[in-house]
């Protein structure tokens, strides 16, 4: 979720058209926090690595989604997760012409009953920022080999990295899980985000 994510894409042309029919969702319900383009572009790239699954927490209006099918190959199966009705039931309809997307209404942990993932990204729950928020369990919601995403990091500058002058411990925690081989990619001055690939041993 990103702040100005939506007001983000003012002017920009040239977006896959998924991506500017959810933008137009996000813009006639108000909605500011959409998927930026830098992490759009992100998920547009792993998404095309994916054999079968993707999965993804935090629907929002499908801006972050959409990013994700238009790059996806025929054939892999989307599930995408929002804990408000009002904004799953807008997000479906973006989707409603393609069959191999679905928009869950409810709790993340939603999610888990469509996996094992391929690519899973985690935005809206299954993060661990947050009191009472627990981390994903990558071992059993990825496939071997396969990728999470946990975006919306304040890029690190010293390590350990830290947040609102606390050491970091859901970024320390996906950059050092032991069942990942993670790193923090950079997206933009004030832009990162976490991408770890799940170990084959």
């Amino acid at each position: 979720m990103a702040l100005t994510g939506t007001d983000a894409y003012t002017a920009m042309d040239g977006l896959p058209p998924l991506v500017a029919a959810a933008l137009a969702a996000a813009r006639a319900d108000g909605f500011p926090y959409s998927c930026r383009p830098e992490q759009g572009r992100l998920l547009h790239a792993l998404a095309g690595g994916a054999r079968a699954r993707i999965g993804e927490t935090g629907t929002g209006l499908g801006v972050g989604l959409a990013w994700l099918a238009s790059g996806a190959a025929p054939g892999v199966r989307l599930y995408s997760v929002e804990r408000d009705p009002g904004r799953a039931r807008s997000a479906a309809a973006v989707f409603a012409g393609r069959p191999e997307v679905t928009v869950l209404g409810g709790d993340w942990r939603l999610i888990e009953e469509h996996g094992p993932f391929d690519l899973l990204v985690l935005d809206g729950g299954g993060q661990g920022k947050t009191a009472g928020d627990a981390s994903a369990d990558v071992e059993r919601l990825l496939a071997p080999g396969g990728t999470v995403v946990v975006d919306d990091f304040t890029p690190a500058t010293g390590w350990p990295p830290l947040h609102g002058g606390e050491i970091d411990r859901a970024r320390l925690h996906w950059l050092g899980h032991p069942a990942l081989r993670a790193a923090e990619l950079r997206l933009a001055a004030d832009l990162s985000t976490v991408v770890g690939t799940r170990r084959l041993v």
